[in-house]
């Protein structure tokens, strides 16, 4: 009789199932209810609170939210329109990746993002810095490892600037930066290992024939060294043409080294100053830095969607219970969903 009393200027015209709900009626509900939602909107918010402190306090290790770092690395990559050859390549490694590009357009962005989600790219990280049991997984670890660090690393092209990012995030800014180091290298040795950028090829070969010219002159210069020593203390009667013959030979192979020499350091510095004058195709703009904030968790975003989301559900258990009380109140609803009364279960 009291819960009827309770709920009676709740369920009124119950009756009657085409009167409409009015405002006043749901207010009403949530007036009725309204310790049970103060208080369940109240002790999640407080909750909120206490775990993203209890969460910032604790090390990474053991906390259930750490803070977590993301360094970015930035790089610029030469477009160049075309089709067939290397282009041609890029262009079906590129489909393989789901990336369209367009009617002749660029190749080369789309195969450095083909890269960066490659099982080679994920792999040679994943053996670096075994990735498999920091994350601690033993499930199918190689296809799981991949799954996992395509979350952790993750990479951008931005069409407009043609600037292609790569970014790693975990618990210790220090190891993400140094995985994001490693994954730009890994990225311009691929660039160069297919050939895309001829101009660095050009003065990485110019450079190891300077520097293979520059050790056979000293090697030469050396062995001069060691026969004219060997002359000055004196040389059988019989010996002195072949010391004439080896003397004129290592004169010629030196004079040959340094002309050798001599054009290869042309050519190296005229290839310089056409470098400085060309943009290359994968040009690294700014190397990670350990980075002093944090990239998530936002707990007071957090601890706001938690409150919200509890007021919310409370609202709908408020009316939840309100709809039962009518239901438990209305004869023709017992009825149906065959429920009784404490007197009726007497009887």
């Amino acid at each position: 009789m009291e819960n009827s009393q309770n709920t009676e200027f709740i369920s009124k015209n119950t009756d009657n199932p085409d009167d409409e709900i009015s405002l006043l009626d749901l207010i009403a509900v949530l007036l009725h209810y309204k310790f049970m939602i103060i208080a369940v909107t109240g002790f999640a918010m407080f909750a909120a609170v206490v775990f993203s402190i209890i969460s910032l306090k604790l090390p990474p290790e053991k906390s259930p939210l750490p803070n977590s770092y993301t360094p970015k690395a930035h790089m610029l990559i030469k477009e160049e329109s075309g089709s067939g050859g290397i282009s041609g390549s890029m262009s079906s490694l590129a489909s393989l990746a789901g990336v369209s590009l367009g009617g002749g357009g660029s190749s080369r962005s789309a195969l450095a993002v083909y890269l960066s989600t490659s099982n080679e790219y994920l792999d040679a990280v994943n053996k670096k810095f075994n990735l498999t049991e920091r994350y601690k997984i033993e499930k199918a670890p190689l296809a799981n490892t991949r799954k996992a660090m395509k979350k952790t690393l993750v990479s951008d092209f931005d069409e407009e600037s043609s600037v292609f990012t790569i970014g790693f995030t975990d618990i210790d800014p220090v190891f993400a930066r140094d995985v994001v180091n490693f994954a730009v290298d890994w990225m311009q040795n691929r660039f160069d290992e297919l050939g895309l950028d001829t101009n660095r090829i050009e003065k990485k070969n110019l450079e190891a024939n300077i520097e293979a010219t520059y050790k056979e002159i000293l090697k030469l210069e050396k062995e001069a060294q060691n026969l004219g020593a060997s002359v000055n203390k004196g040389v059988s009667v019989w010996g002195a043409p072949n010391v004439s013959i080896e003397t004129s030979r290592i004169q010629m192979e030196l004079s040959a080294q340094q002309k050798v020499y001599e054009q290869l350091k042309t050519q190296y510095e005229l290839l310089k100053v056409k470098m400085q004058s060309e943009q290359p195709v994968f040009q690294i703009l700014e190397r990670p830095e350990i980075p002093d904030l944090k990239s998530k968790p936002s707990r007071g975003k957090l601890c706001i969607i938690i409150t919200f989301a509890a007021f919310f559900m409370s609202v709908f258990a408020a009316f939840a219970l309100n709809a039962w009380q009518n239901i438990k109140n209305d004869p023709e609803a017992r009825k149906k969903l065959n429920l009784k009364t404490k007197e009726e279960k007497r009887v």
